[in-house]
């Protein structure tokens, strides 16, 4: 069962994209592992800061134009067996756009990726996306802080996510060793449950969805409120 939202590849890519921290880089005879060089302008472009020193900043300068592609894997943040939720191809043509002084006095060349296709792939299941799509689509409301309230949620608040697996169909409750928050956008949370062998995500969905990122404790509050309806007829998720 895919977690996608319907309607919201586009959006689920420039979320992966803004809150990724690193991404692999392929060009004709180079590959990097970037970490921290890449930001969306306001256009929607991808923008990369590399060594000036570097191959690939020299062929850039030189060429004026490289095809690249990069590819980008969208990980939990909480400790699961299988982190990966879904990964991101974009391809297209690097130019170079400025050159300018980083932090450590170095010059970057900052390229651009002019994009010519887009993949995501989610549950085994791969869509593409028009690039122009992607170029005006917005983050999720929580991309920025989605992994520090994950975390924060797994790492000190085990009776609430107790709590939340209430409203999780008894029949997929049973057998579970163990439940994690995996995700959590303006569309709702979703927990993994965990057995001895292999695993499910549920999405627990928030009516409606946020409009602001401020809505969120009101919407955790009513997935709450439900849950601990649903716990007074059971006496534990471990069933």
């Amino acid at each position: 069962m895919s977690n996608i939202h319907p309607d919201a590849s586009a959006q689920r890519l420039r979320t992966i994209v803004a809150a990724a921290t690193s991404l692999e880089l392929r060009t004709p005879g180079h590959r990097a592992d970037l970490i921290n060089r890449h930001s969306l302008d306001p256009s929607g472009r991808i923008r990369i800061d590399l060594p000036v020193d570097s191959r690939l900043a020299t062929d850039i300068t030189h060429q004026r134009e490289v095809a690249a592609v990069l590819e980008i894997t969208d990980l939990a943040p909480t400790p699961v067996r299988d982190r990966v939720r879904g990964r991101c191809t974009l391809s297209g043509w690097l130019a170079p756009v400025t050159i300018s002084d980083t932090r450590n006095e170095d010059e970057d060349l900052t390229v651009a990726l002019d994009l010519a296709a887009v993949e995501l792939s989610v549950d085994g299941i791969t869509a593409m996306v028009d690039p122009a799509d992607f170029a005006a689509a917005e983050p999720d409301l929580l991309a920025a802080e989605e992994a520090e309230l994950l975390c924060h949620l797994d790492r000190r608040h085990p009776r609430t996510v107790e709590r939340l697996c209430r409203l999780v169909d008894p029949r997929h409750r049973h057998g579970v060793q163990r439940v994690v928050p995996v995700r959590l956008d303006r569309h709702g949370l979703v927990l993994r449950l965990e057995r001895v062998s292999g695993h499910r995500d549920v999405r627990l969905g928030f009516t409606p969805a946020l409009r602001h990122s401020d809505e969120l404790r009101e919407r955790m509050a009513e997935l709450l409120e439900r849950g601990t309806a649903c716990s007074r007829r059971t006496r534990t998720w471990l069933n």
